[in-house]
């Protein structure tokens, strides 16, 4: 027994002390909420600089959907905004496709893989295993600098001459290599790059950081099969962050030094003007390669931590515990590895070869089996649930709708015979902005209005969190589900206009309804952004735990401080989805209540016990009564 108490304990207590000391010296401002190492404030940053990203990102995507649903029409306040790009109230052909390129980039890298990534990873890793803060503070806080860096950079890029990056957020060469190409392949190509590069460094840091604290700092009695999903989630983000982001910074170095230092990585047989270039022996297709090698795991880098999420929140509220535990895990490990070999799907219009063609098919198939095995559990811990209807819950409901429908179409984009057909309509925007953006929106929104309770000790409003939903839900089905019948009639993505195109005027209408369901949507943000932003300074103060949830993260004050817990971190006796369990007086069991005081409710599984139930019985149970010495006997057994 002696070695099961120290063990443990010496890497806890040194814990408490180091942080301990560092939480109590005098904070500037400087050193609370600018340059913090606390990871809760850490996550803040991410998340407000997430969304103020996000707001530029939508604003974009309604200038360039108001150019599609009125193409002739002039509107003075664009040249009021955009200046010599919406000179004339028309607005500029480049810019739009600047407008495309960077809508696209903000939104997949800056607010669903930082701003959800960055936030939630930060918030909730060292309070949901038991950790006073991150492994290295210092290295957290350089990640969200960087991250911060690289917005700014990026939104610097539309205030030079040439305007921002153009060549489309995948940024293929030969335009995104040739600086002459358009005026989008000029300096603003290079502030991207630059960016990006920042951003990658970010990422790399804090996904160093999520790994040693999941895997190193975990609580007493926190084993790998009692964490919640959550923290399996962002552990396995982080994972594919750290090798597949390297590939895409190689891939943009390689960039850089086609543009600026004459090589020919991807350049070959370019003829600009009439006249031919020097470059020889490059080739495009190895940047889709490198760009889609990191492009396919991103999909999951921002989908995963969204899934995690709503495995928290649908058990919370569900008041079930989540069905098949180990099978979503099994899921999420599946889900990381094959989506490593199912880049090529991307590229089935380079002229692959049709046997790789067809492997990558195989494999992107089978990656549909672990999605759809999330998507059936989710289904079954809510079927017969005593569901809470919180606006988190129905933005996680929202999120396996989006799934389960934007994974369908999936299946149609994975067979090549359709894809070659399908790949530039918009069939492809409505696929990708349904199951990848609709769906990690909503689980970022989701969490949001699970935890803003931990992240400010304050509730948001729920009426409005409702109207927020349903408002939200229903543009985004308008805005995205007819363009699938428009990418079915071969109707381009990224065209600046279709009137010249007599057998596309017909969709005209439907893309002035579109936009108008777009500005719907819009506008259902600012609800959220009012509800945000003021109920920090004046909503209703959070009890300690709002929802009655069993995680780590509900034990802690609800004032924040720089250590999390006062005294020694609890110890972790449970799973964390112990609800309405039969025999408890409670309809939730935290994880810190141990095994000897919820005798009338434990199970054989509470014990690691997977066999037949009347042999644990004779051979654990036969006093009647648990004592704490079997109890830790039993925990130290599992």
């Amino acid at each position: 027994m002696a070695s099961q108490v120290i063990s443990p304990e010496a890497v806890h207590h040194h814990d408490v002390h180091g942080h301990d000391a560092h939480g109590h010296h005098h904070e500037t401002f400087w050193s609370k909420y600018v340059f913090s190492m606390d990871h809760k404030m850490i996550a803040k940053q991410f998340l407000i600089t997430g969304i103020i990203m996000g707001v530029i990102g939508m604003i974009f995507s309604i200038i360039f959907r108001i150019q599609l649903a009125w193409p002739d029409k002039e509107f003075p306040l664009f040249e009021v905004i955009l200046g010599k790009w919406g000179e004339g109230g028309r607005l500029n052909p480049s810019f739009y496709l600047s407008l495309v390129t960077i809508h696209g980039t903000i939104m997949v890298f800056f607010v669903l893989t930082a701003g959800l990534s960055g936030t939630f990873s930060n918030l909730l890793i060292p309070y949901q295993v038991g950790a006073r803060d991150m492994a290295s503070p210092f290295m957290n806080m350089l990640s969200y600098w960087f991250f911060f860096m690289a917005s700014v950079v990026m939104v610097s890029s539309f205030f030079v001459e040439t305007g921002p990056a153009g060549p489309g957020w995948t940024i293929y060469p030969p335009l995104s290599a040739l600086p002459k190409a358009m005026p989008g392949s000029g300096t603003g190509m290079t502030l991207w790059l630059i960016s990006m590069a920042m951003f990658v460094a970010s990422s790399l840091m804090g996904g160093i950081n999520y790994i040693s604290t999941i895997l190193n700092m975990r609580t007493k009695g926190m084993s790998m099969t009692r964490m919640p999903l959550t923290i399996w989630a962002f552990l396995l983000t982080a994972v594919l962050g750290l090798l597949s982001f390297p590939v895409l910074f190689a891939a943009v170095i390689l960039l850089i030094f086609d543009r600026s230092f004459g090589t020919s990585f991807y350049l070959s047989d370019i003829y600009i003007g009439g006249e031919a270039l020097p470059n020889t022996g490059g080739s495009p297709i190895l940047f889709q390669h490198l760009f889609w090698f990191l492009g396919h795991p991103e999909v999951y880098i921002i989908i995963m931590p969204a899934l995690g999420l709503t495995s928290e929140i649908i058990a919370t509220n569900a008041r079930k515990p989540i069905f098949g535990y180990r099978a979503m895990i099994g899921s999420l490990l599946g889900i990381s590895f094959l989506s490593f070999i199912v880049w090529g799907h991307h590229m089935f219009v380079t002229g692959m070869n049709p046997f790789l063609g067809s492997v990558f098919m195989f494999t992107t198939l089978i990656i549909a089996v672990p999605s759809a095995v999330k998507t059936f559990n989710y289904l079954a811990t809510l079927w017969k649930g005593n569901i809470r209807f919180t606006p988190a819950m129905l933005f996680a409901i929202g999120l396996v709708s989006f799934f389960i429908s934007g994974g369908v179409t999936g299946l149609w984009l994975g067979n090549p015979s359709m894809d070659i057909n399908l790949h530039d309509t918009y069939f492809v925007v409505a696929h990708f902005h349904i199951v990848m953006g609709c769906s990690a929106i909503f689980g970022m929104l989701a969490g949001v209005y699970h935890w803003y309770p931990k992240l400010f000790g304050k509730m948001m409003d729920a009426k409005l969190g409702y109207l927020h939903f349903w408002l939200t839900f229903i543009s985004a089905y308008l805005v995205f589900f007819p363009m699938h019948f428009m990418g079915l009639d071969g109707v381009p993505r990224r065209y600046y206009t279709f009137t010249e195109f007599e057998m596309f005027t017909k969709w005209l209408s439907l893309n002035k309804f579109i936009t108008i369901a777009a500005i719907l949507g819009a506008i259902a943000q600012v609800l959220f952004l009012y509800n945000f932003f003021v109920n920090i300074f004046k909503g209703k103060r959070a009890p300690q735990n709002p929802w009655e949830s069993n995680t780590l993260e509900w034990t802690t004050p609800v004032e924040h401080f720089h250590g999390n817990w006062p005294g020694e971190i609890p110890a972790v006796y449970r799973w964390p989805y112990d609800y309405s369990k039969p025999g408890a007086e409670k309809d939730f069991i935290p994880q810190t209540v141990s095994l000897s005081e919820t005798i009338s409710s434990n199970t054989p599984h509470d014990f690691g016990y997977h066999g037949d139930e009347s042999q644990f019985v004779h051979e654990f149970y036969q006093p009647k009564i648990l004592t704490v010495s079997q109890e830790q006997k039993a925990s130290e057994t599992n």
